[in-house]
């Protein structure tokens, strides 16, 4: 069960010629992560401030098979493909109908904000994350 969220292409994600600028494309990867933490319960609210955690990226690659285009609506699909102690593989996929236009594998570590140092995940967060795991 992966989660998908659609995101509209606007103006200030596009360069002059109407097409997604791919630093942009890293903002909606990010707003669609913070959405799906969201739903899981972790609202980045929360995690970023009374539980003092944090999700950073420590590692992305990325293609772009097509462009996107200024006022297109994409479909990000994000499926959680590996859970470690700390660490959280994702497969995310943006496409426009059937035409894919991103996909990333990428690696996100939760980690102690006062410490600075990688944090376990917590069972409850664990067993939902493992809730959207396809296979």
């Amino acid at each position: 069960m992966a989660f998908q969220k659609d995101v509209k292409v606007r103006f200030h994600h596009c360069d002059p010629a109407g097409i997604v600028f791919y630093p942009r494309y890293f903002e909606m990867v990010n707003a669609v992560v913070e959405d799906w933490f969201a739903e899981m319960g972790q609202p980045f609210g929360t995690l970023h401030g009374p539980s003092a955690l944090g999700v950073p990226t420590v590692q992305f690659s990325v293609t772009f098979p097509a462009p996107s285009r200024l006022g297109e609506v994409l479909t990000f699909r994000l499926t959680p493909t590996r859970i470690g102690t700390s660490s959280l593989d994702l497969e995310i996929e943006a496409s426009e109908g059937t035409q894919t236009r991103l996909t990333m594998a990428t690696t996100l570590v939760q980690m102690g904000l006062d410490e600075g140092k990688s944090a376990p995940w917590s069972d409850g967060i664990r067993q939902t994350i493992q809730g959207y795991m396809e296979g």
